[in-house]
């Protein structure tokens, strides 16, 4: 029998503590107990308190798969429009040959129907998926006979390689970058968690990749890769994702100077270290090396055998594309000249300077400046100078900041800026290309102050835009719907106007800048509502076809300008050149 002492014991059990979340204690009382201010913090209201990360991640990941994948189900660009059938049928085409042609011919083959103008890491990408349909189903990629195929499976088994590629590359760069970005402020996992659901579901990417067929988020997952290993301090891995990046699509050039730029200031600020920069440059070569050695390889080993390497030009050798000063100085039949003339045709490929400076209407200074100055006139060599001229105009201050000041928190802010300079003045622009600056702005919400009103309201502005200005592009394809229900979804769940102005009117600004930016916004979002009644209702005159997409690309470059503008004004002002103002307040560990 116990004793009566050992019964009345005061000792108690140790009571058991509630787990609660690291990254709570950085949210405000105030924050657990306040109402939710927009649709998307409502939405995910009750996740504030959940104990870890990895109970919110996967049900982020799997909404974010749902939206794409039913984006996929509308059409999809040149579907049932013959001769050409869209970018859909290029990215089949190309995997096509690149699983059947020699790696010497992928440049050169059949130039008209759509000849491969992407850098090697895509060829490389498409020869992968190219295998596995192949596998999956020979006839999808058969050379010539398979063009034009319109097979519903190919057309899933094309829709999932979007995806996979997606969620192999882009999907967990931007969830490491985000993680690392909110940290670097202090901010909470909880509302670090709201930024990457508007991240990913960001209505510009999910409209082009998914329902108009491209790859491009492989390339921005290599940017926003890139941007993550800067923000670890991994500076050469910065620079061997940034080249994936080029190797992958050209138009990661829009972001090369503000790379340049902070990789260099880290080498020189606060102090010089030549051997950070030694082995940035090593890496740097490296990679560049290494993606463009199996064609070198390739095409001696074809030459050794006596295969052609230009299928479709056999015969007497042409003076080498945009080298052709180089022709009198080279021997044709000397063993190198294959080797030459295949990476000069690959940089012809992808640099197509001789389509002039625009192809297309896009948002930028050149096609607004076209409809009062037919430029289309003029040398095209002047129009090149000009074109260099004035990006270089329009790029050097965000570069020049990064530079003097190479601060992480700074990335986006300078990369988004440097991106709408290229995208503004640069030589041939596409629709597309406005993802290049969308991405870093988009990337904000996860900084201080990423989902404040000021933030919130300029990155939903410039989205809006941004899709808004593709809508000729996606009509062109019957993708109105699927446009219009990702935008309104993106803007609803952010609480933007045309549904709510939740976003605007920040305490602590100015009622100036506060009505400013209000006027002006609204201004743009009224114009952009009035021209989709006016494009519906009204038929343009007879000689003036294009009305409505000239006016499109005269708003959209007004819009854009603000853009690049505010995000330049930010850069400064958050560097703290500008005396006053007010730096970011950067966790340190």
């Amino acid at each position: 029998m116990a004793s009566t002492s050992a019964m009345s014991s005061p000792h108690k059990p140790r009571r058991k503590t509630k787990k609660t979340a690291h990254f709570d204690a950085n949210v405000k009382p105030e924050a657990l107990v306040r109402a939710p201010t927009y649709p998307l913090e409502a939405l995910l209201w009750p996740a504030r308190s959940s104990l870890s990360q990895w109970e919110i991640l996967p049900l982020i990941l799997m909404v974010a798969g749902l939206f794409r994948w039913a984006a996929g189900l509308w059409g999809y660009s040149g579907q049932d429009k013959p001769p050409m059938y869209g970018d859909y049928e290029a990215q089949r085409h190309w995997m096509e040959i690149t699983t059947h042609l020699l790696i010497s011919q992928w440049y050169f083959h059949d130039l008209q129907w759509w000849g491969l103008d992407y850098p090697p890491l895509t060829a490389y990408h498409s020869w992968l998926l190219g295998r596995i349909g192949s596998f999956i189903d020979p006839s999808w990629f058969a050379l010539y006979t398979s063009r034009g195929s319109d097979d519903p499976t190919l057309k899933i088994f094309m829709r999932a390689t979007v995806i996979v590629s997606e969620y192999l590359i882009y999907v967990p760069a931007v969830v490491v970058f985000t993680r690392r970005y909110s940290q670097l402020f202090g901010v909470a996992q909880w509302p670090a968690s709201l930024a990457l659901v508007a991240i990913l579901l960001q209505p510009s990417t999910i409209l082009i990749d998914h329902i108009h067929f491209q790859y491009n988020t492989v390339m921005l997952g290599f940017v926003v890769a890139s941007m993550s290993s800067m923000l670890a301090g991994r500076y050469m891995w910065a620079s061997i994702f940034f080249v994936g990046a080029l190797g992958f699509k050209q138009m990661a050039l829009y972001y090369a100077p503000a790379v340049f730029a902070f990789l260099l200031g880290t080498c020189i600020s606060p102090k010089i270290n030549l051997s950070r920069f030694f082995g940035i440059a090593a890496a740097t070569a490296a990679s560049f090396a290494i993606l463009v050695l199996p064609f070198i390889l390739g095409t001696i080993y074809d030459q050794n055998r006596g295969v052609v390497s230009r299928p479709d030009l056999e015969g007497a050798y042409v003076p080498l594309p945009i080298f052709t000063f180089l022709t009198p100085y080279l021997d044709t039949s000397a063993a190198y000249y294959p080797v030459v003339e295949q990476l000069v045709q690959m940089i012809h490929r992808v640099f197509p300077f001789a389509r002039g400076l625009f192809e297309d209407k896009v948002a930028n200074f050149w096609c607004a400046a076209n409809v009062v100055i037919k430029l289309r006139g003029y040398p095209t060599e002047l129009l090149q100078k000009a074109s260099l001229l004035a990006t270089l105009a329009a790029i050097t201050p965000p570069c020049a900041v990064l530079l003097v000041k190479p601060r992480k928190e700074l990335l986006p802010y300078a990369f988004a800026a440097t991106a709408w300079g290229f995208f503004l003045f640069s030589y041939q622009v596409h629709e597309k290309s406005v993802l290049l600056p969308l991405l870093p702005m988009t990337l904000l919400l996860a900084g201080k102050q990423g989902l404040g009103k000021e933030v919130r309201s300029w990155v939903g502005f410039a989205n809006t835009l941004g899709a808004w200005t593709m809508y000729p592009l996606l009509d062109r394809v019957g993708l109105k719907v699927p446009f219009v229900v990702l935008t309104s979804l993106w803007e609803y769940l952010l609480g933007l106007p045309p549904f709510s102005t939740s976003a605007y009117f920040p305490k602590g600004q100015s009622i100036v800048v506060q009505w400013g930016t209000f006027l002006v916004h609204a201004l743009f979002y009224v114009a952009m509502t009035a021209w989709h009644i006016a494009e519906q209702t009204i038929t343009p005159p007879s000689d003036k076809p294009d009305l409505w997409v000239v006016a499109n690309v005269g708003v959209g470059f007004a819009g854009f300008a603000l853009c690049y503008l505010w995000c330049l004004w930010k850069l400064v002002q958050e560097s703290g050149l500008v005396s006053g103002a007010n730096k970011s307040k950067v966790k340190t560990k």
